[in-house]
């Protein structure tokens, strides 16, 4: 099945982040596909980050300033504002791999008719972008992995619009596992999917998740929570979940991998802002 090229909506949220948002900025605005829209969510920065974003001066930028509850309320502020057919999230601190890449995911909507398009991800270390640490590569899904704890990297995972129209963006209850509950929400329908075997995102290590132990234990029980809510697994779930991370880390560059490997329990998401 094909269907014509369709139009981008990106999306960023961010708080006080003028120390890595030229990266994304860069990333986004010299694609080689230009057809998308740059819908950011700035939750009132006092750093520099207004000044850096007015200065990128890209006609495709839709900023809007305000405070919000959040990075999930804010991710939702900026969907709801979205009017692009496919959306993404491009988080503040990571930056896409390279200059085709909404060239190629385009292309494989365009080939595929799917209704979610995902590739693989690399977490760099934070002090040496250059340096990689881990290696999320995603693989073809199946309905049977959601119960070993399969799930796309959500910065390189793209759904349909009309998707998250039907089912709902972000549940803002969760504070830290928003992006997983919602991929279990699309991903154990009858959701479309097609794998793209490429890296599509780099990002930084030190998320949201993997700040404490008192988080780490937080995304533990949200995972769990949205497990149980979506019927697709407990407890054995969750330790396959977080076990199956390890393999990500061989290969991996240096010193920094050994660190990155002590928080395997990150995700991938819930940036702060």
């Amino acid at each position: 099945m094909t269907s014509s090229m369709q139009t981008f909506s990106i999306i960023t949220v961010v708080r006080n982040r003028a120390t890595t948002i030229s990266d994304a900025l860069d990333s986004l605005y010299g694609q080689s596909f230009g057809d998308f829209e740059h819908v950011v969510q700035d939750a009132r920065s006092t750093d520099g980050t207004l000044e850096r974003l007015a200065a990128a001066a890209d006609p495709r930028q839709r900023l809007v300033s305000e405070r919000d509850n959040g990075i999930y309320d804010g991710l939702n502020r900026a969907i709801a504002r979205a009017s692009g057919e496919i959306v993404g999230v491009l988080h503040s601190d990571d930056w896409l791999a390279d200059d085709q890449v909404l060239a190629d995911v385009a292309r494989r909507f365009a080939e595929t008719g799917a209704d979610a398009v995902y590739g693989d991800l690399d977490y760099v270390a934070e002090a040496d972008p250059g340096r990689i640490v881990r290696r999320w590569r995603a693989g073809t899904y199946s309905p049977r992995l959601l119960a070993r704890g399969w799930m796309p990297p959500h910065p390189a995972l793209f759904v349909k619009r009309s998707v998250m129209s039907r089912l709902g963006a972000y549940d803002a209850s969760y504070r830290i596992a928003a992006d997983y509950e919602s991929v279990l929400r699309y991903f154990s329908t009858d959701l479309s999917t097609s794998y793209l075997p490429r890296v599509l995102v780099k990002m930084r290590t030190g998320g949201a998740s993997n700040r404490s132990l008192s988080r780490i234990l937080l995304k533990s029980r949200e995972d769990y929570r949205a497990l149980r809510t979506h019927r697709v697994g407990g407890l054995a779930t969750l330790l396959w979940k977080n076990a199956s991370k390890l393999h990500q880390f061989i290969g991996a560059d240096g010193p920094d991998a050994e660190r990155a490997e002590i928080n395997f329990i990150k995700d991938g998401d819930a940036h702060d802002h």
